[in-house]
């Protein structure tokens, strides 16, 4: 940590010279002001670890510097000198922000030790602003690729973030509906207020009312003592409902007074709690099949449904599959302390031609597996990938041929292919010769003259030592 910063603002010039020969001599870097204005006017210029302030002052008093410097910046910690000490000058200081008061004739000790909470405070705030910063930032760009799709759904989250306008997130399970959550909420003014996710697909109907609205001591059996519930927890905050299309139809309908009314009762309770909250909902189910079938409110479906976000599956947007490769594979190693250079270029083709029925967070926990796996400083090559996904990439090199209209070499075209598939088998088995010709059921010379017509032979020239012992032992 640096130098604290510190902004005096004291109009006797005694106090205020010999305040900062104090508090320079114990290493802190002084700013002084002579009154509000001035104080003011310096907050304006400079941000400050601590602010301490007279409470008296000709023109602004302490309490407008000390709103003044808050508004700046928030993270600041004032400390009010007063001669005036009393309950109320305490109480309006603290309520316009102030981080404590001293009274004067100031003691040395005092103030110092005063001076290291305040800097404890200070930079506590600071890390969970730079943490807050940090999540919001890791919700946005988790939202990754350079698809038109993702692009599209990026555009609509900065346009609604910053509102309070019910969201509908729909898609696949994996597609990452509860990171769009996030992107929303720390978007928004709500962000500095809790974010409140709840599956409720995950909990059982009898226990998920009491979860969502809290319950009174008493209720029910086992209900020992009150309990707020994830709304009231949310309170100015977000409330994210995941998977909302397996909420029973009673439920549904004190959500949809939750929606309507802002207000609930907790289980068992008698007094109606007020609540400020955003709510932000998903499902990967057709909530308008289900209101066909009557499995779902229709009331309910249209106040949720007021800004409607469709992810796409990851089938549908496989142009961003390289970037989320690069993505979840730095991710992980750094995460598990593992150094894995990427993934080679065949690897690469067989994972863009996989389905990804489990779609992004099917790819994440398999690039997971792969970093755990894979030895240290090496590429990940498609020998290290699931047979599935292997196969998924031959069915796919063999279907997705295109004839052009106007024709096509077809010996080219055979020698290309032929070219693709020896290449692809030396990269499989490390270049050794002897290897690929045993694994596309070839015979060593065979496969030897092959790559000589083709001009692969300098790319594969040297042999490492398992072939070597191979073609001594041959």
């Amino acid at each position: 940590m640096g130098i604290s910063t510190i902004l005096l603002v004291e109009d006797e010039e005694y106090i205020r010279e010999s305040l900062k020969e104090i508090l320079e001599m114990n290493g802190y870097k002084v700013t002084t002001a002579e009154n509000g204005e001035t104080g003011i006017e310096a907050a304006s210029k400079a941000s400050f670890d601590i602010l301490i302030t007279d409470l008296r002052l000709p023109g602004t008093d302490g309490i407008g510097v000390i709103r003044a410097v808050k508004a700046a910046s928030p993270d600041t910690a004032c400390i009010v000198l007063t001669g005036y000490a009393s309950v109320e000058t305490a109480v309006e200081a603290m309520r316009v922000g102030a981080f404590t008061y001293l009274k004067k004739p100031l003691n040395k000790d005092e103030l110092l030790v005063t001076l290291e909470k305040a800097i404890e405070l200070h930079s506590l705030k600071e890390e969970n602003s730079k943490l807050k910063d940090e999540i919001k930032k890791g919700c946005t760009t988790a939202i990754l690729g350079t698809s038109v799709v993702i692009q599209e759904v990026r555009d609509l989250i900065d346009k609604v973030a910053d509102t309070d306008s019910t969201v509908l997130i729909l898609g696949e399970s994996g597609t990452g509906k509860e990171l769009v959550a996030r992107a929303l909420h720390y978007g928004s003014t709500r962000s500095k207020k809790p974010f409140v996710p709840i599956n409720c697909g995950a909990i059982p109907e009898d226990l998920l009312e009491s979860e969502l609205f809290g319950y009174e001591k008493g209720a029910f059996t086992g209900a020992i003592a009150t309990k707020i519930g994830r709304f009231e927890a949310a309170d100015q905050g977000t409330v994210f409902l995941d998977e909302i299309g397996d909420m029973s139809p009673g439920l549904q309908v004190k959500i949809l007074r939750v929606l309507q009314e802002k207000e609930f009762e907790r289980v068992g309770g008698r007094s109606t709690i007020k609540v400020d909250v955003r709510v932000v909902a998903a499902t990967n189910q057709d909530l308008e099949k289900a209101v066909e079938e009557k499995k779902f409110r229709n009331d309910l479906y249209y106040r949720l449904n007021v800004i409607p976000i469709h992810l796409p599956p990851l089938r549908d947007r496989k142009e961003d599959i390289p970037v989320l490769v690069d993505h979840f594979i730095e991710k992980m190693a750094k995460r598990k302390k593992r150094t894995v250079k990427g993934v080679s270029s065949d690897a690469l083709r067989s994972l863009e031609a996989h389905e990804w029925p489990g779609n992004i967070r099917e790819l994440e926990n398999l690039i997971e597996r792969l970093v755990v796996l894979k030895e240290e400083g090496s590429f990940i090559t498609p020998r290290d990938l699931p047979e599935k996904i292997r196969l998924s990439a031959s069915s796919a090199s063999f279907t997705q041929v295109v004839l052009p209209d106007e024709g096509f070499d077809f010996n080219e075209a055979v020698d290309n292919y032929e070219r693709e598939l020896i290449v692809s088998a030396l990269q499989r088995v490390n270049g050794i010769k002897k290897k690929a010709a045993e694994y596309l059921g070839l015979n060593r010379t065979t496969l030897i003259e092959k790559m000589k017509r083709k001009g692969l032979l300098d790319q594969f020239d040297a042999p490492d030592t398992a072939e070597a012992a191979d073609i001594v032992g041959s």
